[in-house]
């Protein structure tokens, strides 16, 4: 067992070009040979990679509690959440918050936890208070 997060396999053909993003700070999703949304990242005959702002709304959520892995056991309680993103995809993703402060249709933006070359796409909630 290890205290560090597992991580992604790089070199998985259907996800390495995403995970290779993810190390430069960008969120990518691609589309299909007519424009559709396409999400989990996979490759598409015919379609492209488009680059995602990262922003998005909670669609539901969980809080995590316990967990047998000792970086998640560590971690929690923690947030996972379904999010939608503005670009039309929902992904899986941890919300780094307050768990009692996560609420279903709260606006979130991305943040990055680095792990080398890759990084883990984490939320964060949008600060609401006018400046």
């Amino acid at each position: 067992m290890t205290d560090t997060r597992p991580l992604p396999v790089l070199t998985e053909p259907d996800t390495a070009e995403f995970w290779r993003a993810c190390g430069e700070h960008r969120l990518t999703y691609g589309t299909g040979p007519d424009g559709e949304v396409v999400f989990f990242p996979r490759r598409v005959e015919g379609g492209e990679t488009r680059e995602s702002a990262g922003r998005g709304v909670v669609y539901t959520f969980t809080v995590v509690r316990q967990h047998g892995h000792p970086f998640f056991r560590a971690h929690a309680p923690y947030v996972v959440a379904y999010v939608d993103l503005d670009e039309g995809f929902r992904m899986l993703a941890e919300v780094d918050a307050d768990p009692d402060a996560v609420r279903v249709g709260m606006r979130v933006d991305l943040g990055w936890e680095d792990h080398g070359e890759t990084a883990v796409p984490v939320f964060r909630p949008v600060d609401t208070v006018a400046t």
